[in-house]
């Protein structure tokens, strides 16, 4: 038989025919009608007019504004050190399966109805060691960190959360429970919202003033303007500085994060093999802006997982890229607290012309 080899357009993608023609010509018939029915449903999404496409890639476009950062810091490094063990997927926390994701364990996969006691020893890892190990690296050079500190993990471990507010961290709310909300209605992760607030506030002592689902829906960016108590959230990797939103009860400030300069990349196939290159790519993130903010300053987001990071091959690494920036003056490492006051008090004029999530 001679194969001929033919291309459907579909959604932006070029299909050869020939992996459906072979099944059988009927199906090769069907696949063809529904893949000229999303080529034409593809087409009537891209004639949407360009003034109302929902996305902002814009941005500051070519002339970002001067942060005007304190000290006249050529680059604000802020680090963020997640506290999720203990609000991770368990039975035990009336989830349909263990965790499965951030961990260790080389291909692991969800056990539904079961639990995952490799898995669970490694996030207990962070709670245990790993956390102290990184306090004492922030607190011995006096930088304060931000925690996306997941309620339920904050609520099961009061000694770190003292140790937190000793430290004078800012405690943002990483949600209720460290989960994926991309299949949530907006009525029940609006439900966890509130109860994570609440449990957060139980546990800290404060309101949070920050917010990091991470895992979000479509949903969570309206929910947190809907809730108007945030001066800040953090769902967002889009720009090197803070932005602003505009929602129902005003202006609402995104300060962006990072998975790139993170360590979460320690245990992806793309990610770091070693400390090295840990330290390595954090340097060069920050020579880079460093270099840039003689005339440009920009933030640098660095995001730390108490399992992760708190391993000592990692701290290590962590440890060396700290005693880096401390070598350069006009250097800023604020909480993501201290950056949202500065934003609202030099910047707050640039939210007139802020787009608008309806």
């Amino acid at each position: 038989m001679t194969r001929r080899i033919a291309w459907i357009r579909h959604s932006f993608h070029f299909i050869p025919t020939h992996i459906v023609a072979f099944v059988a010509p009927a199906a090769h018939k069907r696949s063809a009608n529904q893949a000229g029915s999303l080529a034409n449903k593809a087409f009537l999404m891209s004639s949407m007019p360009f003034s109302k496409y929902p996305r902002d890639l814009a941005g500051y476009g070519r002339n970002p504004p001067d942060p005007r950062w304190p000290g006249k810091a050529r680059v604000a490094v802020q680090f963020v050190v997640n506290f999720e063990e203990g609000a991770e997927n368990s039975i035990l926390h009336g989830d349909a399966a263990s965790e499965a994701f951030l961990t260790e364990v080389l291909g692991t996969r969800p056990w539904p109805g079961q639990r995952h006691m490799n898995v669970e020893s490694m996030f207990e890892y962070g709670s245990r060691a790993g956390f102290w190990r990184l306090w004492r690296i922030f607190t011995a050079r006096k930088i304060a960190a931000t925690v996306f500190g997941v309620a339920n993990a904050l609520a099961r471990n009061p000694q770190i959360v003292a140790a937190m507010r000793e430290a004078a961290w800012d405690i943002a709310c990483h949600g209720l429970k460290w989960i994926d909300y991309k299949d949530f209605s907006r009525a029940d992760e609006g439900a966890h919202m509130r109860e994570a607030i609440r449990i957060h506030t139980e546990a800290t002592g404060e309101r949070p003033l920050g917010w990091y689902t991470g895992r979000t829906s479509e949903h969570t960016l309206k929910l947190v303007l809907e809730d108007g108590g945030f001066l800040y959230s953090s769902d967002s990797y889009a720009d090197d500085l803070p932005f602003w939103v505009r929602g129902p009860k005003g202006p609402h400030l995104i300060i962006p994060y990072s998975l790139d300069a993170n360590d979460m990349r320690f245990i992806n196939a793309q990610g770091f093999p070693d400390g090295d290159s840990f330290f390595g790519y954090l340097r060069d993130t920050f020579d880079c802006l460093y270099e840039e903010g003689a005339t440009a300053p920009k933030m640098m987001s660095v995001g730390l997982h108490c399992r992760l990071a708190g391993r000592p091959g990692r701290a290590a690494a962590l440890a060396r890229f700290m005693d880096h920036i401390a070598k350069f003056d006009r250097v800023w490492t604020p909480t993501r607290l201290e950056i949202a006051r500065h934003w609202h008090r030099e910047h707050l004029s640039l939210a007139a012309g802020a787009p608008e999530i309806a």
